[in-house]
């Protein structure tokens, strides 16, 4: 086993200064729109590297570069880029108007008084098909605001419904790339990291539901929706939701959405055929950062683990948390901790996921606990720090609408993100554990 090396961490206190330092610097210091988003984490990574690359002499920049090859050549982490991209031409190829058919559909079916609830159950829906929270926030908040106007539910609680139904999506979906990275970097299946994760999050997700309806019980309501929806469109969603669950390689989903999402697109006039492959490109290039995070991450912590860094830190948590129940909590915190430090809950889950590995052998924990830790305890963290993308789309979408809305009116509307880490807790701790093998 290799020697603990503390200085073998600096390339990642490097990133942090500089990603975290400057993205509160221009949000909080200089007062710049969305300025935690002007911070080009691809360049915050290149740093690092550079300093990790600079470290330890003794193995020459030759022998440095091996090391970073095999990190990126591991078999998950390709797997992971392939998945990424496949999964960006699909929603390329779908694109977003069958989430605004489902919203409609349902906002005219249910009584106004019910509006709240059904925003939450309808951005619950988009984002486990989408596979981004950030996504379902954008498209949803504007109807969520006219929802708001049109009730006299107040805009914060419309909005905290929204973002909390997007935060259970994007801890489920089989096309997040939460989910994705979670279960290539720890190893496992998505359908039984799903299972793992549904039986967390769906008590959360219940009780959500009922803290809205008691919150907005006695309100009468004044206005029911009546807008144009085309509900065919949402079958490629269902298609890929429904195959994830019962287990089909998920790129043979993926293949199929694209499939059946191509041809219903162009027969429902749609997307043109002359702009088909042009949506296809568009959506892989919408994954562009996300795949060079995961392979600048993998050579940066390919170069940790060889110095060592990997091994302190694990003998830290190991004189921490001592127990097998407790190594999971240690597991939670360690991708919170990276959440908060990077706003950004799948670059945590990247970050967290070569560590989390060595824990979940060290602690025995199957490949689907440790997966579905890691991507609950990323998106608990995620959906509501007042400084992350959700909360951030969110405040902007409503000022472009003429709401003077802040984070802290929001966050004590996210009922779904707090009863998820209290969910959490209660599984690791309360509920008997059955996966004593890997």
């Amino acid at each position: 086993m290799k020697k603990g090396n503390w200085k073998a961490l600096l390339p990642i206190g490097v990133f942090l200064i500089m990603y975290l330092g400057l993205g509160i610097l221009f949000e909080y210091g200089l007062h710049i729109t969305m300025g935690f988003y002007n911070i080009p984490i691809v360049v915050c990574f290149l740093a690092a590297l550079l300093v990790a690359c600079l470290q330890n002499p003794k193995l020459s920049f030759d022998e440095k570069l091996k090391v970073m090859a095999k990190g990126v050549g591991d078999k998950d982490i390709i797997t992971m880029i392939l998945i990424f991209m496949t999964a960006g031409i699909f929603v390329g190829v779908v694109g977003r108007s069958s989430a605004e058919s489902v919203a409609y559909f349902l906002l005219s079916l249910i009584p106004a008084r019910y509006a709240v609830i059904v925003l939450f159950i309808v951005s619950c829906f988009v984002s486990l098909a989408m596979g981004t929270s950030v996504g379902t926030i954008t498209l949803i908040t504007p109807i969520a605001l006219a929802v708001a106007e049109g009730s006299g539910f107040a805009a914060p609680l419309c909005i905290g419904s929204v973002m909390s139904g997007a935060m259970f999506g994007d801890n489920l979906s089989f096309i997040s790339d939460t989910t994705i990275a979670a279960c290539n970097g720890q190893g496992c299946e998505m359908k039984d990291k799903f299972r793992a994760n549904f039986a967390i999050a769906l008590p959360a997700a219940l009780i959500t539901l009922f803290v809205f309806f008691i919150r907005t019980s006695g309100h009468a309501g004044s206005t029911n929706f009546h807008t144009d929806y085309n509900l065919i469109q949402v079958s490629p969603y269902l298609l890929v939701l429904i195959g994830g669950i019962i287990g089909i390689n998920v790129f043979v989903v993926l293949l199929i959405g694209i499939a059946s999402g191509s041809v219903i697109m162009l027969a429902t006039g749609t997307t043109k055929a002359t702009e088909l492959l042009s949506h296809m490109g568009d959506g892989v290039s919408s994954m562009y950062e996300t795949t060079m995070v995961a392979i600048l991450v993998a050579t940066l912590c390919a170069l940790i683990h060889e110095y060592g860094g990997f091994t302190a830190l694990l003998g830290l948590v190991k004189r921490i948390f001592k127990s097998r129940k407790s190594g999971k909590l240690g597991m939670g915190l360690l991708v919170g901790a990276m959440d908060i430090a990077t706003a950004n809950n799948t670059v945590a889950i990247v970050m967290a996921n070569p560590i989390a590995r060595e824990m979940a052998e060290d602690y025995q924990i199957s490949p689907q606990n440790a997966a579905s830790i890691l991507d609950t305890f990323s998106c608990v963290f995620q959906g509501i720090i007042p400084y992350g993308a959700q909360m951030l789309v969110a405040i902007s979408a409503a000022a472009g609408l003429g709401y003077e809305i802040s984070a802290f009116d929001i966050m004590p509307n996210l009922y779904y993100p707090y009863l998820l880490l209290i969910s959490s807790l209660v599984f690791i701790f309360l509920v008997p554990e059955r996966d004593t093998n890997r």
